[in-house]
């Protein structure tokens, strides 16, 4: 499947998240420890929003190329500074290896990527896909079960409520999937965010998701470990969500639970259950 992070805080040069940690998300596009697949080489994707306030859209820079070795991504890397960033690689469930395949996934000032799948997606993709509100459908540009589910849950009000819309797209998976006879129809890590708060959520039909961590607060950080003086240059406010730790450092990582979701938000992050609508 897949792996990616979610970086909210100081904004920071891509190159100190994507390449630099040990166990960085460009080392686990190679190595993956925790994935399904040890690698992920079909496409990646880097999503970010800017500091100025000129515009409140992220830019997304996408490929079909594995990360290791794109010689574009490791430019604006050493460039762009944001903060609040995604990016995603890819290893395929069975779409096209394509541009438009490729996570995070842009509408307005809204970004989503996705590990996972949805389980006999090619039997229910007509029925999810009419579900799609109209004005929203001409937006879809790939072929991936994931931009459907993100485009569901934009039907489903994810502007006003995401956790609310995430619920009800995967409820409405569920059922389409165990009406085709899917016994565990959804499998998904996601992270969506509006740009100044980033939603993460692990969840699984069969309740064994893929693995979610997110990142210690950086007080408790400083306190554990007083020798890393970079600690005293990022804001209390920092935090990373990764599909799997970058580096082997104690009291760095938690495991997100399953069946829950996660915000990080200005002041106090929370991490709440989750369940399907109708569930």
């Amino acid at each position: 499947m897949c792996r990616w992070l979610a970086y909210s805080g100081t904004p920071m040069l891509l190159d100190t998240i994507l390449y630099k940690p040990v166990h960085s998300l460009i080392d686990q596009s190679l190595h993956s420890k925790l994935g399904v697949e040890t690698t992920n080489g079909d496409g990646f994707g880097v999503g970010w929003y800017t500091e100025t306030e000129e515009t409140d859209t992220p830019a997304v820079l996408r490929d079909i190329g594995p990360a290791w070795n794109n010689r574009n991504l490791r430019e604006i890397a050493d460039h762009v500074r944001s903060p609040l960033f995604f990016a995603h690689i890819r290893a395929s469930t069975g779409t096209a290896v394509q541009q438009t395949n490729s996570h995070p996934f842009r509408h307005g000032r809204w970004m989503f990527m996705h590990n996972g799948a949805i389980a006999g997606f090619h039997l229910m993709r007509r029925e999810l896909c009419l579900l799609v509100d109209p004005a929203l459908f001409a937006h879809i540009e790939g072929t991936t079960d994931s931009e459907v589910m993100f485009y569901l849950a934009l039907t489903f009000g994810l502007e006003e409520d995401p956790p609310a819309a995430v619920a009800t797209m995967a409820g409405v998976v569920e059922r389409a999937g165990r009406a085709h006879g899917v016994e565990f129809p959804l499998q998904m890590t996601l992270a969506i965010t509006d740009g100044e708060r980033v939603w993460a959520f692990r969840y699984s039909s069969e309740r064994k998701s893929r693995s979610l961590f997110y990142s210690s607060r950086v007080e408790t950080l400083r306190r554990l470990h007083p020798d890393l003086t970079y600690l005293k240059d990022i804001s209390d406010e920092t935090r990373l969500i990764v599909s799997e730790p970058l580096g082997d450092l104690p009291g760095v990582w938690n495991e997100v639970p399953e069946s829950s979701y996660g915000i990080v938000q200005p002041g106090a992050d929370a991490l709440f259950p989750f369940a399907p609508a109708g569930a």
